[in-house]
This record gives C-alpha cells, structure tokens and sequence, in this order.
C-alpha cells in the first residue's frame, strides 16, 4: 500500500507543475523498460499500440476487459513507474462496468486510467450527455479510495461531432463528477486547446502524434496543458521503421536498415535494468 499510494503521489504531482509533462504510451514490457530508461517519469498504457501488435483493430470490440488489463499487468510490473491505463469505454455501456474497471485495475497495481464517453457503436458513437457523466460519477467514486487517478475522456472530434461547446459541457461535467484529468483527443488547433484549458478546472491532456499539426511542449504548456500522451504514435512509429525495413530487403536486397537499429547489447542493458 506504500508503494502505491508514493506512485500514485508522484503522478499527481507531475499533473501541478506549471509546465505540461509528457507521459508517453508502451505497449508491453519492453517498450515500457525502454521508455522508463529513457527517463519519462511516468507511462501510461495505448490500447491502439496494443492492438497494433496483436494483430487486431482498435476496437473495444477486439478485446475484453481481462486482455487489457493483462497487458497492462505486464507494462507494471516491467518498470517502478507510475502506470495508468487505457480503460477505454469502461468494457460496458453501464456505470457499473466503470466502476468494475476501476476496481480491478486498482488490484493489478495501475495508479490511473481513463474512461471514454465513444461507445464504439457507428449508429449512437457517444453516450448521451446524462449517461456519460454518471459513468464517469460511477468510476470516480470507486477511483476515490483507491489513490487512483482518474481521467474522463470527451470523444466527439474522434467520433465525427467537432462541437467544441459540447465538448467542454461534457468536461465541466465530468469534472463535476469527480474526474482528475480532463481530456478531448483531436482537438483541431491551438486556440481551440487553449479554450478547452481556460474553461476547466482540473489538468488538460492532450495526445499528440495522432494527427498533424505537431505542437511542442512549450507550446502546449502556454496554452495550459499539463499532461501530453502520444497515444498509438509511438506504436505506428516502431511499425513503420519494420514496413520500411521489409520493404527494402524485398525490393532491394540490400539492409542498410540496420544501421539505425538498437545494439543487442544495449538492448540487452535496458531490458535488464529496472528503472
């Protein structure tokens, strides 16, 4: 319980600085040893970056609540950061669902996770205004002893309804209701992000390597984020270095790829160090 209340205390500290910090997004033990040797001093789980690499869709329809939360059991216990989730819908369309995901992903060891308000159905793609925020209420209150980090996700700009008003009503909303972090994926420019900040009163996140432009820290810090994940990014990123790799074997024959790629041997070091 020390340990993790001392993680849980370090990663809401990070989210009170006056500058945005970067959490970045391993998708299984190594990628989450590698990042820890690189000095992030938090991580947080990408259900994308996961799906990528089991060879299955985004989708909480491709996965369940147990696979997620093995994933993330592993990208725990691989480093002593603090680790928060990629909880996605919650894996249930009721508050009880929340609730229960919180629950057990408190009991593996993560110090935070989020829950979105996208129900991964094309005919209704958001849960309604009331729903959502209870769900978020419900996931809170189960977050609150727990020392659990809760972030509430506003999905519309992923889910084909850029209302930036709706948005943040449904943030205030679930700021209300007990969320710790607040967080609107695919925000389309700087003023609308600053918009978003000045209008909340809890810590903004905001993924970037989803979709250009490319804003950098500083300027994500001025217009008030505090925390910077880079969601599937880094994931797309490792598998197009292996596409470009294969492409040139295959129509070259040749395997100057390997030029950029990591030693063995300081692979070997990172993956035996524990950060």
């Amino acid at each position: 319980m020390a340990e993790r209340t001392e993680k849980f205390e370090r990663f809401r500290a990070l989210h009170a600085q006056d500058r945005a910090f970067v959490v970045p997004n391993p998708w299984d033990a190594g990628t989450a040893r590698l990042l820890a040797h690189l000095g992030f001093e938090a991580l947080a789980t990408t259900s994308a970056g996961y799906a990528f690499f089991e060879g299955k869709l985004d989708s909480s329809s491709s996965f369940g609540r147990e696979e997620i939360l093995a994933n993330a059991a592993e990208i725990v216990a691989a480093t002593d950061l603090p680790v928060s989730a990629d909880l996605v819908d919650g894996f249930g369309g009721a508050p009880e669902d929340c609730a229960r995901t919180i629950r057990e992903a408190a009991e593996i060891g993560l110090i935070g996770g989020s829950i979105e308000d996208a129900t991964g159905n094309p005919d209704m793609p958001i849960y309604t205004f009331e729903l959502a925020v209870e769900r978020v209420r419900a996931a809170a209150e189960t977050a609150r002893d727990r020392s659990f980090l809760l972030t509430a996700r506003a999905e519309n700009f992923l889910c084909g309804n850029p209302d930036l008003d709706d948005t943040i009503n449904r943030l205030q909303a679930f700021s209300e209701a007990g969320a710790d972090v607040l967080y609107a994926p695919g925000l389309p420019d700087l003023r609308a992000i600053r918009t978003v900040c000045d209008a909340l009163d809890k810590p903004v996140n905001v993924v970037m390597g989803l979709r250009g432009p490319n804003w950098s820290v500083d300027e994500l810090s001025a217009a008030g984020v505090r925390r910077i994940s880079v969601g599937g990014s880094f994931a797309r990123a490792a598998l197009g270095a292996l596409y470009r790799a294969a492409a040139e074997v295959r129509d070259l024959g040749t395997f100057s790829y390997a030029d950029a790629a990591l030693p063995g041997a300081e692979i070997a070091r990172i993956m035996g160090a524990r950060n």
